[in-house]
């Protein structure tokens, strides 16, 4: 008959047979490849990375007592696609996440990861997961493993291979084929003799995409399909993700956003994003840590009162910082106040810190002052390596980092030991030392710190390079805030909030015991709060007028946002009455409302300068697009010239607008602005003709062809292919003199003057300084007055394979959020009539936005480079076809 056999008989005879061999380590002889001995590979596999992954140390590298994942385990909310920008601060990426969506969601769990969602048809073999620091990748990854090796669930997969980029780094140098490099992390299976994987379901994980420091390069890697061939983990890992090696079997790969851009689109299936804690799955998470169910809804309740706390719960890891702050205060200050704000939270999680360090490390007891020598001298070391890395973006440390901080191995693992809720060390296969904090906030809590106590106690600003004879205090807050507003990605968003917030007194009182000396008046709060609030007219983007509130919120000033909210309340609000920092409390509200559904301006004001206070908010959405295109499409409109400049249509806005460029107005002239940061277009009409997916152009006669001027070229420099290359050498080379060369910094000017638009393309190694300048730069002297990005006449983005990416103009450095995922190839785009000035990150044919200068350019600007160290090198790229940042439709 064809009826199926009964299932549980024949897994029990399975069970049994696996029993009988597995305890005689048996496989049936010359047969590694068959069946039983698949069997028994695979569950042996299961039990090893059962014991690996069954206990988690909950925001703790190694020390106290390990948690069964399955105790604590709260299910994450994952979404199929993706929400925030890729280059911005991560905090900003969770609040842009969980304001309300605009249409429904498709919600996903860690065990249907593989699963096509309906309507799907196609199979899914990459999944690519982004998440913010902290916000649960790894572990979410862990329950899929261990939801597997307990049989749970998948288990139509035969093998689950977890790895992380951080024992794949280790790798570096070394040479596997596939089969080698899978026997060399899980034995069992090199003990099974299983040398081939085409014949099984096969899951690979790859996580921690972010922290890898393999040169990932999908253009120019060979093609590789045998994996029984040794070649470099690069190779291998490039080849397995698109598709060469092991086509058959399942990747999923986790990252924070901005190094998601490292793997080609066309090799993703999927992409999904994990948000964190719902609301509801927060609450669930207070209740399983707590078995005192008063004491949970108190902490609960506290939370919600808070937007900034609110807010950062929704990260699983700040969600035990938390309840580790919230359950030490309400057990030692009884009826005391509980924290509100991000900075009294991170200052009370360091206070916990020391006390445990202190009881149980200095066999002191709870009443003994917080602060010993050992304690500030560790604090001191850490915040300076936690304000130097922040600045390269840097969130894990390796021995070589620590070392050029100036901190000792040895003290470093001292660190980890005693603060390992703040700072851990970690261990690869080899043993290598890893190091970092427990999460982004907690080393950008600790930079501001350490510029804090250094400006408290020494009257250094570390934030500016050169240091005024005398600082007030009035200058170092507000230089701060203007260095923090500089930043389009945000990068120093919360760095700024902790900093400020660091100045209320009763945070200074907090820290007694750290500053030799308390002097941040009320008044200086005061000045600075009205500084802050001016800034308010300034024309901010919306994410940094967000970040301005929550700053205002850190100095304990809500004036603005209550005067608007009693007045919304009351029904007195006249929006034609509204300052320029009104309006933008008015809006903060607005995003920050989780009860208002519709606000309709039409009660308040008809006039075009309500509407222009709303401009910044405007088509953020795909629903924006869908209401702009059916008015525009409505015959009584008489539309000629649209420009869509500065707003954020996403390839759905954009499939949704294209019919209107060709149908609807086939005369009109439209300008479409698309910020390359993971875009992949849809298909799109131009000139008459159809661009393919995923292709974005500017306009073609924007590309130029650059000529260098050797009679700019310094002597440390030499000149090769075809004068494209230039190379920094030991040697002084005889060129003949000419009062155009520079003689002092390794620098060169191109020929021509570019005085409209122009696109171009540079190849890098080492450390660069790619630049735009004016002709009458100084050639020669040993000021900054010659130095490109070092004066008002010269532009500057610094690349390097180390240190990332920052940009100069006027002696003032922008650190970008860009150095865990370098590319060494960049590209330039100038718009002189514009003043706008543009740099990309050039990455498998994707353009990634780094920085635009806006300005006002009053002569010719002339490329130039910086060549710094010996065997650094710049090529001029021949630029076949434009992967662009501006569409033009006419």
């Amino acid at each position: 008959t064809n009826q199926k056999p009964p299932q549980a008989p024949i897994k029990l005879m399975e069970k049994l047979l696996l029993s009988r061999l597995t305890q005689h380590n048996q496989c049936p002889v010359h047969a590694p490849q068959s069946p039983i001995c698949s069997l028994i590979c695979r569950n042996k596999l299961k039990c090893a990375l059962k014991k690996k992954v069954q206990c988690v140390f909950e925001g703790i590298a190694k020390a106290g007592n390990p948690t069964l994942l399955n105790q604590i385990y709260t299910e994450l909310y994952i979404t199929e696609g993706e929400t925030a920008e890729v280059n911005e601060h991560e905090v900003r990426q969770i609040e842009t996440a969980f304001r309300k969506p605009d249409r429904p969601e498709t919600s996903i769990t860690q065990e249907d990861i593989f699963n096509a969602s309906p309507g799907r048809d196609e199979p899914i073999r990459t999944v690519l997961t982004k998440g913010v620091a902290g916000i649960g990748k790894t572990v979410l990854t862990q329950k899929f493993t261990l939801d597997w090796a307990e049989g749970k669930a998948n288990q139509d997969i035969q093998f689950i291979f977890p790895f992380t980029f951080r024992e794949l780094n280790v790798l570096k140098e070394k040479k596997f084929s596939l089969v080698e490099l899978v026997h060399h992390f899980f034995i069992e299976t090199k003990q099974a003799g299983i040398c081939s994987f085409e014949d099984f379901q096969v899951v690979f994980i790859f996580d921690g995409l972010d922290e890898c420091r393999l040169p990932l390069d999908f253009r120019k890697t060979r093609i590789l399909t045998d994996p029984k061939k040794s070649t470099s983990v690069d190779v291998l890992l490039i080849n397995l993700i698109k598709g060469k090696l092991l086509p058959s079997s399942h990747l999923w790969i986790t990252t924070r956003p901005a190094a998601a851009s490292q793997i080609p689109a066309e090799c993703i299936d999927m992409v999904t994003e994990v948000r964190g804690f719902t609301d509801p799955q927060k609450e669930k998470y207070f209740r399983k840590r707590f078995s005192d169910k008063k004491l949970a809804s108190k902490i609960i309740s506290h939370i919600e009162t808070s937007r900034s706390l609110h807010i950062m719960c929704h990260i699983p890891v700040f969600c035990w910082i938390t309840a580790t702050v919230l359950e030490d205060v309400l057990k030692t200050i009884e009826g005391g106040e509980l924290p509100k704000t991000l900075t009294e939270m991170y200052i009370h999680f360091l206070v916990v810190q020391a006390k445990v360090k202190k009881v149980k490390y200095d066999e002191g007891v709870e009443t003994d002052p917080h602060w010993s020598p050992e304690s500030r001298k560790m604090i001191e070391s850490l915040g300076k390596l936690a304000i130097d890395q922040l600045q390269k973006d840097n969130l894990i440390f390796y021995e070589s980092d620590l070392t050029e901080c100036g901190i000792d191995i040895r003290a470093a693992s001292v660190y980890s030991g005693v603060f390992t809720q703040i700072f851990k060390e970690e261990r690869g296969l080899y043993q290598d030392k890893v190091f970092c904090f427990i999460h982004l906030s907690v080393q950008e809590f600790l930079a501001a710190l350490h510029v804090h106590l250094t400006f408290i106690n020494s009257g250094v600003n570390l934030l500016e390079e050169q240091q005024k004879n005398t600082q007030t205090e009035n200058h170092f807050y507000q230089c701060a805030v203007n260095k923090a507003l500089q930043s389009t990605s945000g990068h120093l968003d919360l760095f700024l909030r902790f900093l400020l917030g660091l100045s209320v007194q009763k945070n200074q009182n907090l820290l007694q015991g750290l500053l030799k000396q308390t002097r941040i008046s009320p008044q200086t709060n005061q000045e600075t709060i009205n500084y802050i609030k001016k800034k308010l007219s300034e024309s901010l983007s919306a994410e940094q007028k967000i970040n301005v509130f929550h700053c205002l919120h850190e100095l304990n000033d809500r004036s603005l946002v209550e005067e608007i909210q009693r007045s919304l309340n009351s029904g007195s609000l006249s929006t034609n009455e509204l300052s320029p920092a009104q309006w933008s409390a008015l809006v903060f509200i607005l995003l920050s409302s989780d009860d208002l559904d519709v606000f309709d301006l039409k009660k308040y004001s008809a006039s075009e300068q309500a509407l222009l206070s709303f401009k910044l908010f405007c088509f953020k959405y795909t629903r924006s697009c869908e209401a702009l295109c059916s008015i525009l499409s409505s015959q009584s409109s008489s539309l000629r010239d649209l420009d869509l400049s500065n707003n954020d249509l996403k390839d759905s806005g954009v499939e949704l607008c294209s019919p209107l460029f060709s149908i609807r107005y086939p005369l009109c002239t439209y300008v479409l602005c698309l910020p390359l940061l993971g875009v992949t277009l849809a298909p799109l009409l131009y000139d008459g003709s159809i661009i393919p997916a995923g292709l974005c152009l500017f306009s073609p006669s924007d590309s130029c062809q650059l000529t260098i001027d050797t009679n700019t070229v310094n002597r440390k420099l030499i000149l090769s292919d075809n004068n494209r290359r230039v190379t920094r050498v030991e040697e002084d080379q005889s060129y003949p003199d000419h009062p155009d060369r520079f003689d002092g910094d390794c620098q060169l000017l191109c020929k021509d003057g570019l005085i409209s638009c122009c696109y171009w393309e540079v190849e890098w190694k080492g450390e660069v300084y790619i630049s735009v300048s004016y002709r009458r730069i100084s050639k020669n002297g040993d000021s900054n007055a010659f130095v490109f990005g070092r004066n008002d006449q010269s532009w500057s983005l610094f690349c390097s394979d180390v240190k990332g990416y920052s940009v100069l103009h006027s002696n003032t450095e922008i650190y970008l959020q860009s150095s865990s995922s370098v590319s060494n190839r960049v590209a330039v785009h100038v718009d002189h009539p514009a003043g706008t000035l543009s740099f990309y990150r050039v990455s498998s044919d994707t353009l990634i936005h780094l920085h635009t200068f806006n300005t006002t350019f009053t002569e010719p600007l002339y490329p130039g480079f910086t060549v710094w160290f010996p065997g650094s090198s710049v090529c001029l790229c021949r630029v076949e076809q434009l992967s662009l940042f501006i569409l033009t439709f006419n």
